[in-house]
Formats: C-alpha cells, sequence, structure tokens
C-alpha cells in the first residue's frame, strides 16, 4: 500500500512518489513528489529523514528534511 497523505485545507488524498532523473552533466538525483492516484512509482513508506509538511497557500503535501 502506497504511503498516503490528506491534506488539511482541501480534503484530497495525495501519494507519495519516487522516480530518478538525469541532470546534466549525467549526474542522476532521486525526486520526491505526490500525486492524486497511486501509481507504479508509488512509494510504501517515507524516506528516512524526511517529513510531511503541508503549503499553508495551497494545501499540497511537500517532502523536508527533518529539522
Amino acid at each position: 500500500m502506497a504511503f498516503s497523505v490528506k491534506s488539511k485545507k482541501s480534503g484530497k488524498t495525495y501519494f507519495l512518489h519516487s522516480k530518478e532523473v538525469n541532470l546534466k552533466g549525467d549526474r542522476k538525483q532521486k525526486i520526491y513528489y505526490f500525486a492524486g492516484e497511486a501509481g507504479s512509482n508509488a512509494l510504501a513508506a517515507l524516506p528516512a529523514g524526511y517529513e510531511v509538511m503541508e503549503n499553508k497557500r495551497t494545501g499540497l503535501p511537500m517532502l523536508r528534511k527533518n529539522k
């Protein structure tokens, strides 16, 4: 089952995903993003060292490193 979070502002449920992207110089980086539906890249748990926060203006969830 995919990791999900419910927006306090809109009440919608978002699912956490990740994928590797290629940057300039053939450098690879893993990115995390939330989507409205669970897809093939959905993660089962929150990555270690990260926490979920909600954008106050838009109500969209975001990941940030633990403080």
